[in-house]
């Protein structure tokens, strides 16, 4: 029997928990595929109430804003993400050999999670790659840091930092080297689908050639 994935947000992204109610799921769901299907600049409210046979005051009970829920998703993909890295590397014990399996998951295209019912993740991957950057690319991106809207992100490029440091404990830029591990790994795969003169991989190739250009990036930087 498949047991349901719950992931704890924080609080501040929302004005009452998706999670807890069929409403609530349905917004995440459907804001998911109408995003990745309008952009997220023709995306509105009005339009997902339509959707999801609801009113748009009923969207407004769960988020104060459009942006908001950007956040909310792109928060709630990073931290299923880190939680698929955690059971995948749990009981690897050499730290090469997990960094290798961290760098394959992100380097390979995203399939949906069934135990996951309303979150489609392969979907919600190309919402992140696409319109990710727009949930802290704003003028109030400080006010969101201090209320730990990016905690999230940060805990996932922190735990790939932690193996990147058992690797080589005197590399010194772990974190820095994460992070842009986390983003190239998205770029790739978004540059390879969509503006393949910005790589060297179109949608023909595997996703083996992104996580083989992603293994040597990372190694030959951390290599002793």
């Amino acid at each position: 029997m498949d047991l349901a994935l719950q992931i704890r947000m924080n609080e501040n992204l929302y004005l009452r928990n998706p999670e807890e109610t069929e409403l609530g799921r349905r917004i995440i769901r459907h804001s998911i595929l109408m995003i990745l299907d309008l952009g997220f600049e023709a995306f509105t409210f009005k339009k997902l109430a339509v959707e999801i046979g609801s009113t748009e005051a009923s969207t407004y009970r769960y988020f104060e804003n459009k942006h908001r829920l950007l956040l909310y998703i792109v928060s709630w993909y990073w931290s299923w993400l880190e939680y698929k890295i955690t059971v995948h590397t749990n009981n690897i014990e050499d730290p090469m050999e997990r960094l290798k399996k961290v760098i394959l998951i992100l380097g390979t295209y995203v399939e949906d999670d069934i135990n996951t019912p309303h979150v489609d993740e392969d979907q919600l991957f190309k919402v992140v790659m696409v319109e990710g950057a727009k949930a802290f690319l704003t003028r109030h991106v400080d006010a969101d840091y201090k209320q730990k809207i990016f905690k999230p992100y940060k805990s996932l490029c922190d735990r790939i930092s932690a193996i990147i440091c058992e690797c080589n404990p005197e590399y010194a830029y772990a974190r820095s080297l994460s992070s842009t591990l986390v983003e190239t790994a998205n770029f790739q795969n978004f540059f390879k689908r969509n503006l393949p003169s910005l790589t060297d991989f179109d949608k023909d190739h595997g996703d083996a050639e992104v996580v083989k250009y992603l293994e040597q990036l990372v190694f030959s930087a951390i290599s002793k």
